[in-house]
């Protein structure tokens, strides 16, 4: 099997079979060995029913139910479950672009990359777009950039046997469990591409877990994530070398990202004092990363209140 496309499906019957059209229509013209790992998270909605519907009208579907809640054990099950030299997730909200399974793996097979990073349509619920460019291995400090970059794990091609022989999972029982292990991976490999094109729509839906217009306690989880996130770059003796671009990572999802949760519910002002807390502890002089100073006075101003809120 040259690649295992794996679908996480929660709840997700009115995105799902817009999702596999477009995986089927990206497949059309692939002329390797395939197939669509569907996996059910328990679902409440009817989708694995509208999943089963699907793999009738299509052979390459492969139906399964994880037994673990939670998006990260489903692609830590998927990623067992996948027969493919190389996996790509891609959530049952999104869609991808046709031919760009070809692209994606004629690209693997001329690099016999570890990772292909590609590029990405991100669609907000308003309709606007904008363009969520790949990191380019011919790029002068590209790991640098990989790092404080902050990608989902649907923008990424990856060899399976290289993320199993490194023993990768997503944490479980958290939300934020991509953050937690992807800027990490470049650490692991020195055979990474890319294909910078618009191969994936990303989604940015109000039903998302990331997205709920009420309070979660699961959004706190970006502090175990960060922590998680570190404590990666500790065991790989890569701290020192990569301070800046994770002090810059830490900063944007602390200050800037998270901030807007914290704010925006009474329950999560809470998130401003361990924001606080978690810089102390593990970048004390965070005002002067560079990253940091490249950015508007706008944005410099913002974080630097955010730093302070109750």
């Amino acid at each position: 099997m040259d690649i295992s496309i794996i679908i996480p499906l929660f709840n997700a019957k009115k995105f799902l079979e817009r999702c596999v059209k477009s995986v089927a229509l990206a497949l059309k013209n692939f002329d390797g060995k395939c197939e669509i790992v569907i996996i059910d998270n328990g679902s409440t909605d009817g989708s694995y029913k509208l999943a089963e519907k699907l793999a009738k009208d299509n052979s390459l579907i492969c139906l399964s139910k994880c037994p673990v809640a939670g998006a990260a054990a489903v692609r830590n099950f998927g990623i067992l479950e996948a027969k493919g030299k190389y996996v790509w997730f891609v959530d049952a909200d999104d869609e991808v672009k046709p031919n760009s399974v070809t692209s994606l793996m004629k690209k693997a097979e001329e690099t016999t990359a570890d990772l292909v990073m590609m590029g990405a349509t991100r669609v907000y619920t308003d309709g606007h777009t904008d363009y969520l460019s790949a990191v380019k291995p011919e790029e002068p400090n590209y790991k640098s950039r990989f790092v404080r970059y902050g990608a989902g794990p649907w923008q990424f091609l990856i060899r399976r046997k290289w993320w199993l022989e490194h023993g990768f999972k997503f944490r479980e029982g958290i939300i934020h469990e991509d953050m937690e292990i992807i800027s990490s991976l470049i650490l692991y490999t020195e055979n990474f591409s890319a294909v910078d094109e618009p191969l994936y729509i990303y989604y940015q839906n109000d039903d998302s877990v990331l997205h709920k217009k009420k309070w979660d306690p699961h959004y706190l989880d970006i502090f175990e994530a960060l922590e998680g996130l570190y404590k990666r770059f500790e065991v790989a003796g890569m701290v020192d070398k990569y301070r800046g671009e994770l002090e810059w990572f830490f900063i944007w999802n602390l200050l800037i990202d998270s901030a807007k949760d914290f704010a925006k519910f009474t329950e999560g002002r809470g998130g401003f004092e361990r924001s606080r807390e978690m810089l102390k502890k593990y970048f004390p002089t965070w005002r002067k990363n560079k990253f940091l100073r490249q950015k508007s006075f706008k944005l410099r101003i913002r974080v630097q209140l955010n730093y302070f809120k109750k």
